[in-house]
């Protein structure tokens, strides 16, 4: 099992040193991220926290996974790695002229 965890149904409010003292409960935190909107700059309303071992993450997948954070029943499980989703981009969708 990994270290890193993903943290979801989180309200936007909830900031990573919050989501890294709520769960230093569990154990070593070494990292705690929360994924913010490269629009409008506000959070996604998820992030990641990473632990020291896979013994503290499990934990804390068994005591944070359904319990409220701050008002809402947080999804707490191993994160997936990251996909590739390709280049990014996109036709302007005009009239242009052949």
């Amino acid at each position: 099992m990994g270290n890193k965890l993903y943290v979801g149904n989180l309200p936007y409010s909830v900031t990573a040193a919050e989501l890294e003292q709520i769960f230093s409960e569990c154990g070593k935190v070494d990292d705690a991220t929360i994924i913010m909107d490269r629009d409008t700059g506000r959070s996604k309303g998820f992030g990641f926290v990473t632990f020291s071992s896979s013994e503290e993450a499990q934990n804390a997948i068994n005591v944070f996974n359904g319990r409220e954070i701050a008002g809402r029943a947080a999804t707490v499980n191993v994160a997936k790695p990251r996909e590739d989703r390709g280049p990014r981009g996109g036709g302007g969708g005009g009239r242009g002229r052949y």
